[in-house]
């Protein structure tokens, strides 16, 4: 249906008694139409046309009407989903900075400064802890703390030219440098060493939020380790089993956890393994003993 231009209310009937309409009123007079009642019936005519256009113009102006708010929730909508997107988009990159540097929005406890000074490791050891991957027991021990809280102001991530074992040189992070040289593996510690350095390394744990079933076994790990009677035997490999015994089943586990077959609870002492490690371990200072005997009979 074609579309009314104009406000039909508006519209004034034409003067069909005019000459202009001389011909049409003609044709509709006769032997019982005179010239005034053609004149009338004309004027009807018209009225009933127009009041059909007023009607149909209310129903334009209510379709008009409809497709305009229609429109324009769309475009709400639209709006709506763009300002949401945009909002999402925030959050998400909100909780990602917090993700990344949750040490910045940790809230602040209603406190005072502490009377002993905080467990402090270099950054490099947080980000293993934060990831859950394998450290060593030096990073802990009053060596490993005093050498990070020396070089505190070196940021782990910087590149330095160092000489790889095949003579070349390469960039590499200070962190992997300063481990080269300096962290001593689980196993060459002093046993005194290793129990100093488990509290602290729990403590650290509980910090980067590591899950109370997993620090709870790390601490039955380590005590079940300090309460062994090789701690107490006169056997000079002894405490040393014992070292290397948990320096493997630790790496061990931090391998488990990341393969299908999941972490398991090393908290108990293995006797059978701990047997095969001393073992391992006597045959390996037998050979060391060896061997230095056969150098110094070359000389």
């Amino acid at each position: 249906m074609p579309r009314i231009r104009n406000d039909p209310n508006f519209n004034i009937c034409p003067d069909y008694a005019s000459i202009n309409f001389a011909n049409t009123r003609a044709q509709l007079i006769n032997e019982n139409i005179d010239e005034e009642q053609a004149i009338q019936l004309l004027r009807n005519i018209w009225q009933a046309n127009n009041e059909t256009d007023k009607v149909l113009w209310q129903q334009q102006l209510a379709e008009d009407r409809e497709q305009r708010e229609h429109a324009q929730r769309i475009q709400e909508d639209e709006q709506e989903q763009v300002e949401q997107e945009r909002i999402d988009e925030e959050d998400a990159a909100h909780k990602e900075e917090r993700k990344k540097n949750k040490h910045k929005y940790i809230p602040i406890l209603d406190t005072g400064i502490p009377d002993e000074p905080s467990v402090t490791p270099c950054s490099y050891v947080l980000r293993k802890l934060d990831k859950g991957e394998y450290i060593k027991m030096w990073y802990f021990t009053n060596d490993g703390l005093d050498e990070a809280s020396i070089k505190k102001t070196i940021d782990d991530d910087a590149m330095v030219l160092s000489t790889l074992a095949d003579g070349s040189t390469a960039w590499i992070s200070s962190a992997s440098a300063h481990n080269a040289k300096s962290v001593i593996n689980d196993e060459n510690l002093p046993f005194e060493e290793f129990c100093q350095a488990c509290p602290r390394f729990l403590v650290a744990l509980e910090e980067a939020n590591w899950p109370e079933d997993r620090i709870r076994m790390m601490a039955l790990f380590w005590r079940n380790i300090q309460v062994h009677k090789y701690c107490s035997l006169r056997d000079p490999i002894a405490q040393k089993t014992l070292l290397v015994y948990q320096a493997e089943q630790r790496r061990c586990w931090h391998v488990a956890a990341k393969s299908s077959t999941g972490p398991y609870n090393i908290s108990t002492v293995n006797e059978k393994v701990l047997a095969d490690t001393r073992e391992k371990v006597y045959w390996e200072e037998r050979l060391k003993r060896d061997n230095a005997r056969d150098y110094k009979v070359s000389l």
